[in-house]
């Protein structure tokens, strides 16, 4: 009897001892997918998805079909649905229209433009844009007039970066969406409202010590510009009184974009009121995508596709917040509609999906998906949760995803 309890003993031991050797397998492969992620040109959501693959069958022992129940379908269809339908907001103009009336707003004072630009930031990724998409789209903006009016550039970057963070977990935002539904998962209380508001709160109070840091009571000591009633317009060299705005999201490589692009030019050659030009400028070529400019003056007229956008922004809000929608759909079945409106853009708009984001996001937590289901995460939460007190496992977490 006692050879028997021996054996089993040893026998629990040694699977014990295989259960960790696979855990640390499977947080090894994630390590070494990190490193060469950051070596290598190579998008770490095709690395995971492999990853995923390899522990999965060798390691786990689980069929395809168990490693694919990881896959994130309703995250994939809000990041697609999302960068979609601020793609089309920005190639038609409405971001360039948004700035323009908020620039307007401030009659020329120089100290509220770096406000201006952290407003909009944080308002574009608090409806649901990507945080670099929404850098991507107002930097550009930001820094010119940063170096028309002798801004302190780096103020106004860090002002546009802490607008896009601040506003970046609203509820219907993507951190804010992907953080509420995992917590939602765990089972632990949330006020997703709360969690909102403290990270604008954080984010406007770093804004407001750096605005003073880099001088912000000089902008405040300064004349209005125009004398407060003209509108604020950059000059950039080598186009005049248009500014140059990267494109949201990755540019597609093939001749999809040319023939969107040929298409968009015709259809705004024939529209009396066309806002945007797209002018290929010196940026464009081979992995740089077309420049499109947006010119910031009073007398632009709106069109009726950027005033739709606007509605179609509200109606994404009120749907997925009110009613509790989802958001992907909510924000395709807008991209939709807007696309009918103006059939031949939203070829463009479809090619500046952010699909090294999806790829990357969708990738990694399938991956995680895997570790999950062998119980890895378990294994890690119960080690570190054993070696000090919670709130510094929650430090030591924000560290990890800091430096990640």
């Amino acid at each position: 009897m006692e050879t028997l309890d021996q054996s089993a003993a040893q026998s629990a031991r040694h699977m014990r001892e295989m259960a960790v050797s696979s855990h640390m397998l499977s947080i090894y492969a994630l390590a070494l997918m990190f490193v060469i992620a950051t070596i290598l040109p190579i998008n770490m959501g095709v690395i995971a998805f492999v990853g995923a693959f390899l522990i999965g069958t060798l390691v786990a022992g689980m069929g395809t079909k168990a490693i694919m129940a990881g896959f994130p379908a309703e995250l994939f269809l809000t990041l697609v649905g999302i960068t979609f339908l601020f793609a089309q907001a920005q190639n038609n103009g409405t971001i360039d229209w948004l700035v323009r009336l908020a620039v307007r707003a401030v009659g020329g004072r120089i100290a509220a433009i770096p406000w201006v630009m952290f407003a909009i930031a944080a308002v574009l990724t608090a409806v649901g844009a990507v945080s670099p998409a929404a850098v991507a789209i107002i930097a550009p903006i930001a820094l010119g007039f940063a170096a028309k009016y002798g801004i302190n550039p780096l103020m106004m970057g860090l002002m546009v970066i802490h607008g896009a963070q601040g506003g970046g977990f609203s509820p219907i935002s993507i951190y804010g969406g992907i953080t509420n539904k995992i917590v939602q998962k765990a089972g632990l209380p949330i006020s997703e409202l709360t969690t909102a508001f403290v990270s604008l709160g954080v984010n406007f109070g770093v804004a407001l010590i750096l605005f003073f840091v880099f001088g912000g009571l000089r902008l405040m000591r300064q004349a209005p510009a125009g004398g407060g009633n003209a509108a604020l317009g950059i000059q950039v060299p080598g186009y005049g009184t248009p500014v140059a705005v990267a494109a949201q999201g990755p540019q597609i490589f093939d001749e999809a974009e040319g023939e969107a692009l040929s298409e968009e030019r015709l259809m705004r050659n024939r529209s009396p009121d066309s806002v945007n030009a797209v002018n290929p400028g010196p940026a464009a070529g081979a992995g740089a995508g077309a420049v499109r400019t947006s010119v910031l003056t009073e007398d632009v007229p709106v069109t009726v596709q950027q005033l739709a956008t606007v509605v179609g922004l509200v109606a994404l809000a009120v749907l997925t917040l009110a009613y509790e929608l989802d958001i992907g759909f909510v924000a395709i079945t807008i991209g939709l509609l807007l696309s009918m409106m103006a059939p031949q853009v939203q070829k463009r708009a479809i090619g500046q999906v952010s699909w090294p984001e999806v790829m990357l996001i969708v990738g990694v937590s399938t991956y995680v998906g895997v570790m999950q289901k062998m119980g890895t995460i378990t294994f890690v939460g119960d080690s570190v949760a054993s070696l000090t007190s919670p709130l510094v496992v929650a430090l030591l977490l924000c560290f990890v995803g800091a430096i990640v």
